[in-house]
């Protein structure tokens, strides 16, 4: 989070109508980072268009590389063949942009960035890569279970909300739940089957061995961001009817022993962590708790009965349009404070 001594930027969000660009200009408000000046940037259709934000009231541009290229800070919420046609270009007078899209998160010459757990790997790259958000969520608390104890293998699976697939799939949720209950036509467009009262145990294009692009991403960014190249992780990812917040369980081995007592304490004292582990209470991570919240919740701590005391199952919630994007680019820039 900034500081008053930290001198002002100049910020564009390009995608600024998104939800994750909406987010992205709520975030920069709510950390109180030093913005000299804001510029949203969007399609040609929302140019001109007004938008009232936390700092004022602001009009939508269209996107012009050129004068996105004079701003200190971008932020990218856009799509990977937009990144891969603009990114590069836009860090010629020198400003951060952040990207986050998949377009660069598997590039060498890309770090892939969560504050909390590998900011020494930005250097001074103008470039930086924002994580998937199921993988962001993830290693906020892989992080510091892999520096206590160490990680010798990852077992994942993800309950992921409709706001994963934009602004739309939250709106066919509500529409289609809506004629559900009506006894109207369910019908689907964003995704790929109905969503109401369902689980879709498919998200993003199935790849050759049989996971899915999204599963693949959390396996290839958690090896980046803990720096742990070979480290055999598998996700299932599933898509269930709820508007926010990402849910995921999640089973770990690790490399020494570990009791539930010694993980809380390390997740206690981790950034971005708030530990919810009183089960007896029903006290646990939930995603309506989650909602709209900076930190990953972190319960249902448990010793595996699989790794014995060599391993953990634990359940984690974050807020995948802040940890799982916007909080996380806007952390990002705030590394430059």
């Amino acid at each position: 989070m900034s500081t008053p001594s930290a001198s002002p930027r100049r910020v564009a969000i390009v995608g600024a109508t998104g939800a994750v660009g909406r987010e992205m200009v709520d975030v920069l408000h709510r950390r109180s980072f030093p913005v000299a000046e804001l510029g949203l940037f969007a399609s040609e259709r929302s140019a001109g268009r007004t938008v009232e934000t936390p700092f004022g009231t602001k009009t939508l541009e269209a996107f012009d590389a050129e004068k996105v290229k004079g701003y200190d800070i971008v932020l990218l919420a856009v799509s990977g063949d937009f990144a891969k046609a603009h990114a590069p270009a836009l860090t010629e007078k020198g400003a951060l942009v952040i990207d986050n899209s998949s377009a660069f998160r598997y590039d060498d010459n890309v770090p892939l960035i969560v504050p909390e757990i590998n900011a020494h790997a930005m250097g001074d790259a103008k470039l930086i890569a924002n994580p998937n958000c199921t993988t962001a969520i993830a290693v906020v608390a892989l992080g510091p279970l892999h520096k206590a104890f160490g990680l010798k293998r990852v077992i994942v699976s993800t309950y992921q909300a409709t706001s994963g697939a934009g602004a739309e799939g939250m709106a066919e949720l509500e529409e289609q739940t809506r004629n559900q209950l009506e006894g109207k036509p369910v019908t689907n467009s964003v995704f790929r089957h109905p969503i109401p009262f369902n689980l879709i145990p498919q998200i993003d294009a199935f790849q050759e061995n049989g996971y899915t692009k999204e599963e693949m991403k959390v396996t290839w960014e958690t090896r980046k961001i803990l720096e742990i190249p070979d480290l055999p992780v598998s996700c299932t990812a599933v898509r269930i009817p709820t508007y926010r917040a990402h849910s995921e369980a999640i089973t770990v081995e690790t490399l020494s022993p570990v009791t539930p007592d010694a993980a809380r304490a390390a997740l206690a004292d981790a950034p971005g962590v708030e530990v919810k582990d009183v089960p007896a209470d029903g006290v646990y991570p939930m995603p309506l708790n989650a909602t709209g919240q900076f930190d990953v919740e972190v319960g249902r701590i448990r010793t595996s009965l699989i790794f014995g005391d060599h391993g953990l199952d634990l359940f984690v919630c974050g807020d995948q349009l802040l940890k799982g994007a916007a909080l996380n680019a806007v952390q990002i820039a705030e590394l430059t404070l």
